[in-house]
């Protein structure tokens, strides 16, 4: 009798363990509360990239006239067209992936799952009625949602998630992103490039604090932002809001993260967006889902824990994606390689999982691209290290493409001269980053 496999969670990696365990003639069924394909395809990276492609083109277009074109008539964002494709872009997405099922005989079910008792789901559907889902390993990929800060309370009106912004159908005159990490940068250029006003407010010394990402590129990214007049405001966070003509008055505070903070950061600030963005950071979705049921456990902050073979405390349920939170890289395709660990092991493998060569990307304009170590993390880790930078506008190619701003930094061990991390911010950093992958 085929083992059988229930999977909570259809997104990048729920599909991904999904169709290997199919492939490796398991039974397979999927549950998922909301839609196929997770945040990345309908609320993350997919609608995103969509909105920065658009960004992107309008950009060039308004500096037509460097690159030899002349434009007759005006150039301006239709965020009701762009809106349009990205919905077209996303569905196109969902089809294929209903589709991949139907040729895996996969079973998927629209309705929020909970573990009942060990071995059993139970799904409520949406028109109010259960049904049962016998499982005999059990694979969770809930991901995770946007946290939220009890002073900016979403409405989805002026104080918005990063789900909201996906939908704007009108470009504000104003906006104050609350949070200097990905997402905050991301959106920051984008809105730029589409004709916002653009704040960022960021706790931390500089945009971009992730231990993965070279302190150098987060300073590139900073001068970007002043050339396209997006205003950074680090070492503050947001102290209250209110509503005043139908705008937004922030006062921000000094960060409780600055040490010795200077005479203007002490000093509290006002100020005036059309709208607001929180993000800063994610939280994760296993709430209802039942786990303490059976006792799989997970930290003080909730994110699920498991090893190497992507088990949980208990044997026969396995855990991927970002429900295991910031300690591993919550990426898409991080996701999707712990669960094809996660499928092949769930029909009887011995797989494991290493995180040593991930490359990671920020969409920003221009991008930022890293694999392995940053020059302190490798400093932190005993190496003799050294680095090698390049700028790009020392390059044929960048002027080429009008496109001259970024570096390339290479750290490497003295002694050996083995390559311990790459790190671009530049024109096509997300392609070139797999050439640094590679080394």
């Amino acid at each position: 009798m085929a083992c059988k496999v229930a999977v909570i969670g259809a997104g990048p990696g729920g599909y991904t363990a999904a169709i290997r365990a199919a492939q490796l003639g398991a039974e397979v069924t999927v549950i998922e509360g909301d839609t196929i394909g997770g945040t990345c395809l309908n609320w993350g990276c997919i609608p995103s990239k969509v909105m920065k492609t658009t960004a992107e083109l309008l950009d060039k277009l308004q500096r037509s006239q460097e690159f030899g074109i002349r434009v007759n008539g005006s150039i301006a964002p239709d965020m009701e067209g762009l809106m349009a494709r990205k919905q077209t872009v996303v569905q196109h997405q969902i089809k294929g992936l209903l589709n991949l099922f139907e040729q895996h005989k996969i079973q998927y079910i629209r309705g929020f799952g909970t573990i009942r008792a060990m071995n059993l789901c139970t799904v409520r559907l949406a028109d109010g009625n259960t049904m049962e889902v016998p499982w005999d390993r059990l694979i969770l990929a809930p991901g995770s949602a946007y946290a939220e800060i009890p002073s900016l309370p979403f409405d989805g009106a002026r104080i918005l998630s990063s789900n909201d912004v996906l939908g704007l159908r009108d470009i504000p005159r104003s906006l104050l992103i609350v949070g200097g990490g990905v997402i905050g940068c991301e959106f920051a250029f984008i809105f730029a490039c589409l004709g916002s006003k653009v704040t960022v407010v960021e706790a931390m010394p500089r945009v971009l604090p992730l231990p993965s990402v070279d302190e150098d590129c987060s300073k590139v990214i900073q001068r970007e932002m002043k050339k396209r007049k997006i205003e950074l405001l680090v070492n503050r966070t947001v102290d209250s809001v209110e509503e005043s003509e139908g705008r937004c008055l922030v006062t921000l505070g000094p960060s409780p993260f600055t040490k010795d903070p200077q005479e203007f950061d002490k000093k509290p600030m006002v100020i005036v967006a059309d709208k607001i963005l929180v993000s800063i950071g994610r939280k994760p979705n296993t709430s209802g889902t039942g786990i303490e049921t059976v006792g799989v456990k997970t930290d003080e902050e909730g994110w699920m824990t498991v090893d190497r073979e992507m088990r949980t405390n208990v044997p026969q349920i396995y855990a991927i994606g970002d429900a295991l939170g910031p300690s591993r890289p919550m990426l898409a395709y991080v996701a999707s390689a712990e669960g094809l660990v996660a499928a092949e092991n769930a029909v009887g493998g011995e797989h494991e999982i290493t995180y040593d060569a991930i490359p990671g990307v920020v969409f920003t304009i221009p991008e930022v691209a890293n694999v392995g170590l940053t020059e302190a993390q490798a400093r932190n880790q005993g190496y003799n290290e050294r680095s090698a930078t390049v700028l790009f506008r020392s390059l044929g190619k960048p002027h080429v493409i009008g496109e001259i701003a970024g570096e390339a930094k290479v750290v490497f061990d003295a002694g050996s001269g083995r390559i311990l991390g790459i790190h671009l911010v530049g024109p096509h950093a997300s392609d070139l980053i797999a050439e640094g992958t590679l080394a």
